[in-house]
C-alpha cells in the first residue's frame, strides 16, 4: 500500500499555499482558517471563474497548490455546464470535459490533486473498474469500465434482467452529492419504484422532454413511464450502474460511511444514517455514533480502514479523497461504493483517536501531512525567496 507521492523529489521549502477555489464557499474559508491557525500564512486564493475565462492560470515554483470543489457558484457552473439554472441535474458530462480542461490548464506548482487521477475520480464507470483491478471491493457493476453504453431505460431494464439484479443504484457517470442519483427495485410482477432526490418539471411545454432539478426532498416514484423519463433524460451525459446492496443499520436507520484518506492514511470517519437509500448529510441524513460503529464492527474495523487506504492507493497523485464504505448487514464485511476527490467537508470533525490526524480537523490534517512530507523528503536544489514564510 502506498501514500500520496506528491512531494517525491523535493525538499522543505519554504512553500506558499494557493487556492483554487470560489472563494465565497465555506470550503475555502475554513481552509484559509486553518492554514493561518496552523502557522501557514494566508493561502492565495485563485478564483474557478478566473481560470475558465483566462483559459488557465500560472503558479509559481514555490507554491503549493489545492484544488476546491467549483461547485456552489452559479457563475461558474453555467461556465462548466451552460446550463442556466443550478439546480438542473442535466450537463454533467459537459461539466466533465470542461472541468477536467480547466485542471489541465494550471501550470507550475506542486500539485495535490493529480489531474489524471481526477479524470478516473469523476467517471465512476472508470473509477470503479481501477478499483475492481486493485483488487478493492465494490459492488458488481456491468457498466464498470465503461463498455457497456447504456442508452436510457429500456438499456437499463435490460441490464437488470440480464445480470440477475432487480435492485440497482443508476448513478450519473459524472454526478456528485447524489446529483441524479436513482435507487430503483423491482418486483417479481415486474412492478417498479425508483427513490430519488430528482424533481421533474414540464416547464420545456407539454410534448418537450422532462426538466430535472435537484432537490433537497428524496421522494419516490412507481409510474414507470415518469421514471423511464427521468433515465432517458439522464442518459445522454452517461450512466453507471451497480447492484444495490443491503446495508448495515444504525440506530434503526440504514448507515454507511465517510472515511478520510489524507497521504495515504485513514484519519477521519464519520456514519451517515439515513431512511432512504442516499445517507446524504444535505439530504436528511444525519451523523450517527461512531463508537457504537466500532464496537459493532469489532477487529473487523482495521479491515474497513484498510479497504480505504486500498482505494485512496489508486489514486496516488492525490494528497486526500473520502472514501464512502458500505458495511454489509452485521458490520462483517464492507464494500466501498465511491471515492471522492472532495470529500474533506466535515465540519467539526477531529481525527480518529489513535490515528495520524487524532484531534485535528480535516483541513489541519491535510496542511500536516504536507509539511511532514516536505520535511522528510530528500533535499533538492530549488531557491525560494528567502521572505516567504517557512511551511
Amino acid at each position: 500500500m502506498s501514500g500520496w507521492s506528491g512531494a517525491a523529489g523535493v525538499g522543505p521549502g519554504p512553500y506558499r499555499w494557493v487556492v483554487v477555489g470560489n472563494g465565497e464557499n465555506r470550503r475555502v474559508g475554513l481552509f484559509v482558517a486553518a492554514a493561518e491557525a496552523a502557522g501557514a500564512g494566508t493561502p492565495r486564493v485563485v478564483e474557478w471563474r478566473d481560470v475558465l475565462r483566462d483559459g488557465g492560470h500560472e503558479f509559481a515554483d514555490d507554491e503549493i497548490v489545492r484544488l476546491e470543489s467549483p461547485g456552489e457558484n452559479a457563475e461558474v457552473d453555467r461556465l462548466l455546464r451552460d446550463v442556466g439554472d443550478p439546480t438542473r441535474v442535466e450537463g454533467s458530462a459537459t461539466w466533465y470535459a470542461r472541468f477536467l480542461a480547466a485542471v489541465g490548464s494550471l501550470r507550475g506548482g506542486l500539485r495535490l490533486d493529480g489531474p489524471a487521477d481526477l479524470a478516473v475520480l469523476f467517471d465512476k464507470r472508470l473509477c470503479h473498474a481501477r478499483l475492481d483491478t486493485a483488487g478493492v471491493p465494490v459492488p458488481p457493476s456491468p457498466t464498470s469500465g465503461g463498455t457497456l453504453a447504456v442508452d436510457g431505460w429500456d438499456d437499463v431494464r435490460a441490464v437488470m434482467r440480464e445480470h440477475g439484479m432487480p435492485r440497482v443504484f443508476v448513478k450519473p457517470a459524472h454526478g456528485s452529492s447524489a446529483s441524479g442519483v436513482l435507487a430503483v427495485e423491482t418486483s417479481a410482477s415486474g412492478r417498479v419504484r425508483a427513490t430519488t432526490s430528482v424533481e421533474v418539471s414540464a416547464d420545456g411545454g407539454p410534448h418537450a422532454p422532462p426538466r430535472l432539478h435537484n432537490s433537497l426532498r428524496v421522494r419516490r416514484y412507481a409510474d414507470e413511464r415518469e421514471i423511464a423519463g427521468i433515465v432517458d433524460a439522464l442518459a445522454d451525459d452517461g450512466l453507471h450502474i451497480e447492484r444495490w446492496l443491503p446495508k448495515a443499520s444504525a440506530q434503526g436507520r440504514s448507515a454507511d460511511l465517510r472515511v478520510l484518506v489524507v497521504a495515504g492514511r485513514a484519519t477521519h470517519a464519520v456514519v451517515r444514517t439515513s431512511r432512504f437509500p442516499m445517507t446524504n448529510l444535505h439530504l436528511g441524513g444525519a451523523r450517527g455514533d461512531l463508537t457504537s460503529v466500532v464496537d459493532a464492527a469489532g477487529d473487523r474495523w482495521r479491515q474497513a480502514l484498510d479497504i480505504c487506504e486500498r482505494a485512496a492507493a489508486c489514486f496516488p497523485d492525490t494528497l486526500c479523497v473520502g472514501v464512502d464504505l458500505l458495511p454489509a448487514i452485521g458490520w462483517r464485511r464492507f464494500t466501498v461504493g465511491e471515492v471522492n476527490a472532495f470529500g474533506d467537508l466535515l465540519p467539526r470533525l477531529t481525527g480518529l483517536p489513535g490515528g495520524p490526524a487524532e484531534g485535528l480537523d480535516t483541513y489541519t490534517a491535510q496542511l500536516a501531512a504536507v509539511r511532514n512530507a516536505m520535511l522528510a523528503a530528500p533535499a533538492h536544489h530549488h531557491q525560494a525567496r528567502k521572505d516567504h514564510a517557512r511551511f
